[in-house]
């Protein structure tokens, strides 16, 4: 039948999820010890407002369509929760960079002193000083020692930072 003839109440909607961070196929889903609480954490939350969902709306195609958006993400998240490899901060090297590691680095040019986490991409928030281990920066830190240099372009330019930190925090 052509959906032309169904009557616009009866139509399901799919919902539109947006996609989580972004991880490359066969990449392993590294996590933090805490990035994996924030996940089990969202997945509670979630779980929680589907529950109640059955009892706040009264219109059931309503009720119906905020279900399924809120299922597509719980399956997104079950998939990112499965695929988590959690390394713990304690089984990395103290001398050189690895993931999760809490990087503290000095632009040569001006002095200026940034801290950087590297962490799981679900994790990443730059806004936070989280890297993702996936970002171009955080590739260039990996396996780098206190004293070392790396040379980044930042808005063009290259810039040189000397690595003046290693530390691993939980």
């Amino acid at each position: 039948m052509s959906r032309g003839f169904v009557k616009e109440d009866d139509q399901e909607e799919i919902p539109l999820v947006p996609r989580r961070a972004y991880l490359p196929e066969g990449v392993t889903n590294f996590v933090t010890p805490s990035g994996l609480q924030d996940l089990l954490a969202e997945k509670q939350a979630l779980i929680n407002e589907r529950d109640t969902l059955s009892i706040s709306s009264e219109n059931e195609n309503e009720k119906r369509i905020t279900a399924n958006f809120i299922n597509a993400k719980l399956q997104q998240l079950n998939e990112r929760i499965e695929t988590a490899r959690m390394i713990s901060p304690e089984e990395q090297p103290k001398d050189e960079i690895r993931f999760s590691a809490s990087v503290t680095l000095k632009i040569q040019a001006t002095g200026e002193i940034q801290t950087f986490r590297i962490v799981g991409a679900d994790e990443a928030d730059i806004s936070k000083g989280k890297l993702s281990f996936l970002s171009p920066l955080a590739k260039l830190l990996i396996n780098k020692k206190q004293g070392d240099t790396i040379m980044a372009k930042q808005a063009g330019k290259d810039m040189v930072f000397e690595i003046t930190g290693i530390s691993y925090e939980r």
